[in-house]
């Protein structure tokens, strides 16, 4: 009967474990099936020079679903990084095309580097607006950034007036060529802007693992009232998150506006929602406290060689909408699966503990 019975439990075992090998690995094993897939309907699509394209447009997504992770993280939400994403690329093109002073009759050339830490200052700028009314002013953060949405979208359209900024390779007299160089060229075969996303993405890896400020980061989705009172300064942390979501979006703005040589105010609409799926598809959890940068990427990735590989084998666009909200709803249901499994264990594990401390106290009690 015990053998019986230890069978079945190995039995039971080796099938939890594979469950959960398949929902914590989902993205990985999404993206394979996906390539599998695509190689069998097209023979394009399995090519070195193919992946590489692909995954120069995935750096745009996996640059704006890395700085929306450490939002959620915290359990909060960033719909303003597509208006943003917009506006610093607008902004970019601005700084590029020159800066003339009327009244002196001067006109300010800047560097491609100036343009790019000036860009990326606003994008932090935006964040940080953000940042304030969620952590010092209470608003709440889908209503925050929601507003943002509009007030960066609008901005966007009022510095071009609702015209696109064309030929933004700059002139070699004026001193702000290379701009192509940061999305468009390669570096040792690989495109720049997935250079680009690699070292954000081991920075803030690195930054989630290694740093105390990671950890605060964590412990704040988990329980932010517990943090606090443990000594985590929650709201330096919730507006930190913002500005680096602000600070990616501008380099996601940077290398479309690079890849594309030009700039316009409509760029993104709808991104926000692609950068929430990558994080959601990377299995991270919407209530915040749960999430990596790895699986983030491979959320992004599955995104992109989804799409790219539908449009190869020619489907319509609106079929990949449909494709696409998809494979979003459906991650969110793992991941509710996932974590509710997880919940379900942490309340048992509670519930013996709580058993265990009230007989010991019976006992101090009895003796």
């Amino acid at each position: 009967m015990s053998r019986h019975n230890n069978k079945a439990s190995h039995a039971e075992n080796g099938q939890l474990d594979i469950v959960k090998i398949l929902l914590e690995g989902r993205a990985f094993f999404a993206l394979i099936a996906i390539i599998i897939v695509f190689s069998i309907l097209s023979p394009v699509y399995f090519s070195m020079g193919n992946f590489l394209t692909m995954s120069s447009h995935v750096a745009v997504f996996g640059l704006l679903g890395i700085g929306m992770l450490f939002v959620i993280l915290t359990g909060g939400i960033d719909l303003s990084v597509g208006s943003t994403l917009a506006l610093c690329g607008v902004f970019a093109g601005l700084l590029l095309e020159g800066i003339e002073i009327e009244s002196l009759d001067l006109a300010f050339f800047p560097s491609v580097w100036v343009v790019v830490v000036l860009t990326c200052l606003l994008g932090a700028f935006v964040g940080a607006i953000n940042g304030v009314l969620v952590a010092y002013f209470n608003v709440p953060a889908f209503v925050a950034t929601l507003g943002m949405l509009y007030v960066a979208r609008g901005a966007a359209l009022l510095l071009t007036n609702g015209l696109t900024f064309n030929q933004l390779g700059g002139d070699d007299v004026l001193g702000n060529t290379g701009f192509e160089w940061l999305g468009f060229n390669r570096l040792f075969g690989v495109p720049v802007g997935v250079l680009i996303l690699i070292a954000v993405a081991v920075v803030c890896m690195l930054a989630l693992s290694r740093t105390p400020f990671g950890r605060w980061i964590y412990s704040t989705g988990g329980n932010a009232r517990a943090a606090e009172l443990s000594g985590v300064p929650v709201k330096r942390v919730k507006l930190s998150v913002y500005i680096i979501s602000g600070i990616c979006a501008a380099m996601a703005g940077i290398v479309l506006a690079s890849q594309l040589t030009s700039a316009g105010p409509t760029a993104g609409t709808t991104y926000e929602l692609t950068a929430i799926a990558a994080v959601v598809i990377g299995g991270a959890s919407l209530m915040g406290g749960r999430g990596t940068v790895r699986n983030t990427l491979l959320g992004a990735f599955v995104i992109g060689f989804l799409a790219d590989g539908l449009v190869i084998i020619g489907v319509s666009a609106y079929w990949q909408m449909v494709f696409t909200g998809s494979v979003i709803v459906f991650a969110v249901m793992l991941n509710n699966i996932q974590y509710s499994k997880k919940q379900k264990a942490g309340r048992k594990i509670s519930k013996k503990y709580n058993a265990e401390v009230t007989r010991d106290d019976s006992r101090a009690k009895a003796t």
